[in-house]
């Protein structure tokens, strides 16, 4: 899931030292598009940033997926199928899981949702991916993360042995245990090694979609510095190794100078790195974590967190994410907001990971 990535001179000026978004090669992005619907629309006034629209954008992908499960299926194979594991009844987990299989169904694609209740056992549920592996009808398989930990202990049993009756799941286990060419969360410790290598491999769709953001909203990545707020396995760090890998390589990286922050990162340093960066990426879940004061003039920002928070006016819960959204837009170049930005391509890359699934069936 890369490609090379056009120069950064065709959506900024220089000015003073500062990049700034360029109001004509802007115009040239849009009209470049044809009759497809833009990406890009401009914030209120003429100096915020230009807004990306994941909505949009991913609207465009489905397209190009449509397309390509129509010929698959035209040539006489059989149609990407996605079984997706839900485990339990957290209300999040259960959304998530609704839009996917509602994406793959627009889309051509069939899919399954195979829930369990939170006190199936480690065991039961490996034999249930191990079953899924063997299925030739499907082609792509994910369990919903996070999985919830769960205790069947009776009531009666004495303290002492409490602990020992407790069960938790191992997501890594679970992760490890879906054959990687059936990977579509690209969770597996093989695909995770074949893309720290710079191998092709089931990328995880979040980080994809950052990258797959990137590429089309031609913003450059080599040679730029780029900071990546957050550090999971799944999010942080695929989006680093994907950002500051070789671009010459099987699978192409962005060249870019990448700098991770964490929990530990004090405040003032974060800042500090945040004010040197082209390009951040916010990935850790923190609301608002950063303000229009961390950003230089001109950055691009991606906002990958998705945080549930309760309106103080409407008591409703609404989503934010880890960027102040309405200040950071007034210096920053490009952004991405939430919802509408990194979520809706997360779900159209989970697609491509499926169809190219079912691509690798024929292989194995």
């Amino acid at each position: 899931m890369a490609a090379s990535v056009s120069p950064l001179c065709s959506s900024f000026r220089l000015s003073s030292g500062v990049l700034r978004p360029c109001c004509t090669a802007t115009f040239r992005i849009h009209r470049k598009s044809g009759g497809e619907r833009r990406f890009f629309h401009r914030s209120a006034t003429r100096q915020d940033a230009i807004v990306i629209s994941g909505t949009a954008m991913a609207r465009q992908i489905h397209k190009e997926i449509q397309r390509d499960v129509e010929d698959w299926v035209s040539r006489g194979n059989p149609r990407p199928h996605l079984s997706v594991i839900l485990v339990g009844d957290d209300p999040a987990s259960r959304t998530y899981v609704r839009n996917k299989t509602k994406v793959a169904a627009a889309l051509g694609i069939s899919s399954e949702t195979l829930v369990r209740p939170s006190s199936v056992s480690q065991d039961e549920l490996l034999e249930m991916i191990y079953t899924l592996n063997r299925d030739w009808r499907v082609s792509g398989l994910l369990v919903q993360l996070p999985l919830p930990a769960h205790s069947w202990t009776p009531k009666e049993l004495p303290p002492q042995l409490l602990s020992s009756h407790t069960e938790h799941i191992n997501e890594r286990a679970v992760c490890n245990a879906i054959a990687p060419e059936k990977d579509v969360d690209g969770f597996h410790i093989v695909n995770i090694g074949k893309l720290c290598l710079d191998q092709k491999s089931m990328v995880p769709a979040t980080p994809a979609a950052v990258w797959e953001i990137l590429k089309r909203a031609e913003i450059q990545t080599a040679g730029r510095t780029v900071l990546v707020a957050g550090r999971s396995k799944n999010v942080g760090m695929p989006i680093a190794m994907l950002l500051h890998t070789d671009g010459r390589h099987e699978r192409p990286g962005g060249d870019a100078t990448v700098t991770i922050a964490h929990r530990c990162t004090p405040r003032e340093q974060l800042k500090e790195l945040a004010s040197l960066a082209d390009i951040i990426v916010a990935a850790a879940g923190i609301p608002h974590l950063i303000t229009a004061d961390m950003v230089k003039e001109g950055a691009a920002v991606i906002d990958v967190g998705i945080n549930r928070i309760e309106d103080p006016n409407t008591g409703k819960i609404r989503l934010i994410g880890d960027v102040d959204f309405e200040e950071v837009r007034k210096k920053a170049g490009f952004i991405t907001p939430v919802p509408g930005g990194v979520g809706p391509m997360t779900v159209a890359m989970l697609m491509k990971n499926t169809v190219t699934a079912a691509r690798n069936a024929l292989m194995h």
